[in-house]
């Protein structure tokens, strides 16, 4: 596969130079100071002098720009890997000051090393803003080709049995956010996490976990992280808004009455799980067209039934029903949820997402626990 190489990103008054193509997009030289990023990416400003740091903390636009390149940038180097070489990769973190840290790796039946994640950190924290990062942890999706994607669809195979958080790849990616956080838990250490599909899923996992057993609530950027959604179904079937509704106002019900009898231990295990996570909200990038909708059903039905079945699901009540506590990693209790309508690009590509506001125009509405 082909990358096109990241270029300026300019301020706002700066005209672009001449571009090249590829398949990611053109790239080309800018005639004025600033930042460097995939053509195309948001022009954001964030210096005003060529020995300006970047200041990130609270543009909306260029945090999501700079967390989709840097998973990009993981992507290019597993594609790059067998040759011993980043090819284009080094780009993607450079243009945004950034240095990579560390490489994430899983090995494969026959010894062999392949890349999910990387570790980027930034060249100016003293400059920064609060909630500007030191670290960012970014985790690719599922490798396009065959040869590549064995492993990645192992784990997809995971994700769909609710065996994600036990997989190596998920040990070792929170393992290294403890051992890089918790040595300097008094520092006031920034990190992100974020990734794009299947590592969306991973960043959500480790995010979790950090929340839930050590009670830090890291900034995680989840860009089209897959979700089984019987909307498709219904789309085919053309059914009304009404009718939909309804399908989801009866199934809560009956989640909600097996939450009340016989599945009443999972329901408080669950109730315990949702207030633990309730202060940490994620940001979730979404297509129209790629159907994750579990939030948009719970608000439906939600002032008919009330908050009990919308942590519950039936495949983690088959789960407990056979002995084993699992939770879908859709079931959050907070979650910013940014919205894109274009078809301008793949639902499920990451490609967008380093796309300026102007283009995807985005919608963003943020879903709360009651309590939270």
């Amino acid at each position: 596969m082909a990358f096109a190489e990241p270029c300026r990103l300019c301020l706002a008054a700066a005209v672009p130079g001449p571009a090249c193509r590829g398949r990611e997009g053109g790239c080309g030289p800018a005639t004025a100071p600033g930042l460097h990023g995939p053509r195309g990416a948001a022009p954001v400003a964030l210096g005003r002098r060529r020995t300006s740091p970047p200041l990130v903390g609270n543009n909306e636009e260029h945090r999501r720009c700079i967390a989709a390149c840097l998973v990009k940038a993981t992507s290019i180097m597993e594609e790059h890997r067998r040759a011993n070489d980043m090819g284009l990769a080094p780009p993607w973190w450079q243009s945004f000051h950034f240095d990579l840290q560390d490489l994430l790796k899983c090995c494969t039946e026959n010894a062999e090393e392949f890349i999910y994640g990387a570790v980027f950190k930034s060249r100016h924290p003293v400059y920064h803003q609060p909630s500007a990062p030191n670290y960012i942890f970014a985790f690719r999706g599922t490798m396009p080709r065959p040869a590549k994607s064995i492993q990645d669809l192992y784990n997809d195979i995971k994700v769909m049995l609710s065996e994600l958080p036990c997989c190596k790849r998920t040990e070792k990616a929170r393992q290294a956010v403890i051992n890089m956080l918790l040595p300097m838990a008094k520092g006031n250490v920034q990190v992100w996490l974020a990734g794009h599909s299947l590592g969306a899923l991973l960043a959500l996992e480790v995010g979790k976990a950090m929340a839930e057993h050590h009670g830090i609530y890291l900034q995680t950027f989840l860009f089209n992280p897959p979700i089984v959604s019987p909307m498709p179904a219904f789309n085919l079937l053309h059914a009304t808004e009404a009718a939909k509704r309804d399908v989801f106002t009866w199934s809560y019900r009956f989640k909600a009455a097996l939450g009340a009898t016989v599945m009443r231990k999972h329901s408080d295990r669950m109730e315990r799980l949702f207030q633990c996570l309730s202060s940490w909200v994620p940001e979730l990038y979404v297509n129209d067209r790629d159907f994750i909708d579990y939030f948009e059903q719970r608000h439906m039905v939600e002032e008919r039934i009330g908050r009990e079945a919308m942590k519950l699901s039936y495949r983690d009540m088959l789960f407990r029903l056979i002995g084993s506590d699992k939770e879908q990693p859709h079931l959050l209790p907070s979650v910013r949820m940014w919205k894109t309508s274009t078809t301008l690009f793949d639902a499920h590509g990451l490609m967008q997402w380093w796309k300026p506001d102007s283009e995807l125009m985005l919608s963003s509405r943020k879903f709360t626990y009651p309590e939270a």
